[in-house]
């Protein structure tokens, strides 16, 4: 049986980022998708490590610190030491990044009415919940994977 979704999800995720960095380009937000990301964890819960940050967005922890560096140069976000383990490092806004909030908001909204353009509300809703099963199944493997590694 040949299947294509997860072909699809992979031209939907390309066409979605061009379409969401042009659209924050238009606002006069100029961050990645990668960075966006970035951004939207911190803006849920302000002052996380790296490795919370790569937790909550799924990308690999080198790959934040990477991104993080260019932010940290671009003035939208700092570096601390944790004062309670100075091994740790705590990534947060600054007050530029908390500034895009609201315009960044708005992107996302227009993405999202695009996204579901011609959809119900029914199917959305059980278009998302097909979504969350695939996103925890790989989860799952991802996590089984790394716990094999050890």
């Amino acid at each position: 049986m040949e299947t294509k979704g997860g072909f699809y999800i992979t031209q939907i995720k390309q066409l979605q980022d061009r379409i969401f960095e042009r659209l924050l380009a238009e606002n006069g937000i100029e961050i990645s998708g990668g960075q966006g990301r970035i951004l939207f964890i911190l803006w849920k819960r302000d002052k996380l490590t790296v490795s919370e940050i790569s937790r909550q967005t799924s990308l690999a922890k080198n790959t934040v610190s990477i991104v993080v560096d260019g932010m940290v140069r671009r003035g939208i976000l700092e570096r601390t030491i944790n004062p309670e383990n100075r091994r740790q490092t705590i990534i947060s806004l600054t007050e530029y990044a908390k500034s895009l909030r609201e315009r960044y908001e708005m992107v996302s909204q227009q993405m999202n009415t695009l996204f579901y353009q011609g959809f119900s509300e029914e199917e959305r809703e059980t278009f998302e919940l097909f979504l969350e099963r695939i996103l925890s199944t790989l989860t799952q493997a991802e996590n089984e994977a790394v716990k094999s590694t050890r």
